[in-house]
């Protein structure tokens, strides 16, 4: 992995190795749930939220330790130019952003940000995509969706070296399991029960194995 000049980036990537679950955060009210459990994550995707109170919520977090990134698509408000990105990075301080949209991802990492880039692998063209994609701007991070079809971590790892985070339609333990089994970095669910499961050991057993 990389290592960051940002040390909340750095220490995202420090915890990738020991905390494979990353807590996808929906609604307001699991930001408590993962604050509970932040000894067993490795970061949170917040995916709620508007400019007026995402401040607030990117605050607790850093002042927890605990690596945030925000969703940029799904927060309202936030601009993706380069002002909006620059006040993002100065002001609001999340460890980095997610988004589908290279330009997006260039943007970010101008402005010291860490960057995951998210993909949708809705036929094979979608790993086309990924392909063309980093060939214009490579991301940090790559996430990967659905995770219930964990069989294509292996195409999209035979061109790149970037840690893959794999997550969507996450309800049970086995999934998680599967994305570690076929090469995923971590695993990222809104689910919140799966947070508070444990998935070091066998992670490393099927390392292994493998």
């Amino acid at each position: 992995m990389k290592k960051l000049k940002q040390d909340e980036g750095g220490m995202f990537f420090e915890r990738l190795s020991t905390h494979r679950m990353v807590a996808s955060v929906k609604e307001p009210k699991q930001i408590e749930i993962a604050l509970s459990l932040k000894h067993q994550l490795s970061g949170v995707f917040l995916l709620t939220g508007h400019i007026g109170v995402i401040k607030g919520y990117v605050d607790l977090f850093n002042k927890h330790q605990l690596p945030v990134f925000l969703h940029l698509e799904k927060i309202g408000g936030l601009s993706t130019d380069s002002y909006g990105m620059d006040y993002l990075a100065k002001v609001i301080k999340p460890t980095g952003i997610i988004t589908t949209k290279t330009n997006v991802v260039k943007t970010a990492k101008k402005m010291g940000l860490l960057a995951i880039q998210r993909f949708f692998l809705v036929d094979t063209e979608g790993v086309e995509n990924i392909f063309k994609s980093l060939a214009q701007v490579e991301p940090d991070i790559i996430e990967v969706m659905p995770a219930r079809i964990p069989q294509m971590i292996g195409e999209i790892k035979k061109f790149t070296t970037l840690p893959i985070i794999t997550g969507g339609l996450v309800y049970e333990r086995s999934q998680v399991m599967d994305g570690f089994k076929h090469g995923a970095t971590a695993v990222s669910a809104s689910k919140s029960d799966l947070w508070r499961e444990i998935y070091t050991t066998e992670e490393n057993i099927i390392r292994n194995i493998g």
